[in-house]
């Protein structure tokens, strides 16, 4: 819970104790003179304050480890037996044991790791950001210049903050209970492996949260710095001026004339963009070149919806429901429409969030319309492409989607199904099989 809320009575109780002992030492003579302390209860306040941030940190860290824990010694267990789909049986071959992190970098994770450790070579490489493959070259000195295993090493610090960061958001705007099932749902969502990998999904959403929770407590500096590095992550860390603008207006009853100076911490969350947006004028003459690199890749702008529908009449056009067609496309969709149905729940149902916290359901929507707006092009067999990963950066959907967790039946099938198609999607990452 937000510490500040007690202060008021432990500084007054403090105080007396402070100020009676003030008046004890204050008898106490030295020569001629008498020592007179000056008031120790506010330091005393904000020594107390400061202790009982960190133990509501340790708390938090306390909670969501068994969650950690499980899901990644349920990976490692999943990349120890991943290599027996890869064999006839009874084959006497066996795997050198750097397949346990080798097997980890496919596709995005590979240009990641050749960024870091080539540079941007190619134009088209520039859709993707700077700060993951930078920080996956500092991690080198730690492991040795593997630079696969750094990557591993980023995203999973990355994920191990993030969950900390969500269940301390959650438990002091709603609860404990809430907070625990939020990165329990998180953490099994079908495309949850992304944050242990050599992607840069982890790194964003534990600075997207950072940010977040700067707001929500008004360190709007640190906000803006967090939001900056977000924004230097992937391109969708500019949405975070959104909840910043609302939830600093909503803080001054949306009075104009109540705005300060830190407001202007706000303009740093754009300032990743706009830095590596002048590396890439520098780089390739282009300060767009972030942007225009997605024509390689086959995706361009569209109507917000144009990927579902197309790939509900993909599924309608396939040769059958169990072809790969259908059934990639549904591993798609389905995870998108189960997000799209809590961002709506945000706002209306049983499980809408107060007025007060209207700003996680506008971070939400902002964010999921976003996501929605480049679908893949090429053959267009497959719009919805790496949708279902990108949409784990839709933090909020998971807060009410384990609001409606309450209910034995939701939970329980929510773990087993999701869970099931966590770990059927991950061996088939594992494997080289197409799932980006």
């Amino acid at each position: 819970m937000d510490t500040s809320r007690y202060l008021d009575n432990s500084e007054e109780h403090q105080y007396d104790i402070a100020r009676g002992q003030a008046a004890a030492d204050s008898e106490q003579t030295i020569g001629i003179g008498v020592i007179d302390p000056p008031p120790p209860g506010p330091i005393i306040a904000q020594e107390s304050a400061r202790s009982q941030n960190w133990r509501a940190w340790y708390a938090a860290l306390k909670a969501i480890l068994p969650i950690y824990i499980a899901t990644r010694l349920a990976f490692l267990t999943i990349s120890c037996l991943a290599p027996l789909f890869t064999v006839k049986d009874f084959s006497p071959r066996a795997f050198h044991l750097n397949t346990l992190w080798h097997s980890w970098n496919h596709w995005d994770a590979e240009i990641f790791t050749t960024i870091a450790r080539f540079g941007y070579t190619h134009y088209e490489r520039a859709v993707f950001f700077p700060l993951y493959p930078l920080l996956e070259r500092a991690a080198t000195f730690v492991t040795g210049g593997d630079v696969i295993l750094a990557g591993l090493l980023v995203s999973n610090l990355a994920s191990l903050g993030l969950c900390i960061v969500l269940y301390r958001l959650v438990s002091e705007d709603f609860s404990a209970e809430q907070a625990e099932r939020s990165v329990l749902y998180l953490a099994l969502f079908p495309t949850a492996f992304f944050f242990a990998s050599g992607y840069n999904e982890a790194l964003f959403l534990f600075l997207a949260l950072l940010c977040f929770y700067h707001t929500r407590h008004s360190h709007w500096w640190l906000a803006g710095l967090c939001g900056f590095l977000a924004s230097l992550t992937r391109s969708a860390g500019i949405l975070l001026a959104l909840p910043f603008a609302y939830e600093y207006l909503r803080q001054r009853q949306f009075q104009l004339k109540a705005i300060r100076w830190n407001a202007l911490a706000g303009v740093l969350i754009p300032g990743g963009v706009a830095l590596y947006a002048l590396w890439c004028y520098i780089q390739f003459h282009d300060p767009l070149a972030f942007s225009h690199g997605e024509v390689y890749w086959q995706r361009s702008l569209a109507f917000p919806g144009y990927g579902i529908l197309h790939s509900m009449l993909n599924i309608h056009r396939s040769s059958g429901l169990l072809s790969f067609q259908a059934l990639r496309n549904a591993t798609d969709l389905i995870p998108d429409l189960l997000i799209l149905l809590f961002v709506v729940l945000s706002f209306v149902g049983p499980w809408k969030l107060p007025r007060q916290l209207w700003v996680y359901g506008v971070y939400a929507a902002a964010l999921y319309i976003f996501l929605q707006l480049f679908p893949k092009g090429g053959t267009g067999l497959y719009p919805l492409e790496s949708v279902s990963r990108y949409i784990l950066e839709v933090f909020p959907a998971f807060i009410i989607m384990a609001a409606a967790g309450k209910n034995k039946l939701f939970h329980l099938c929510y773990l087993m199904v999701s869970g099931a198609a966590l770990f059927f999607l991950l061996t088939q990452f594992l494997t080289g099989h197409w799932v980006l």
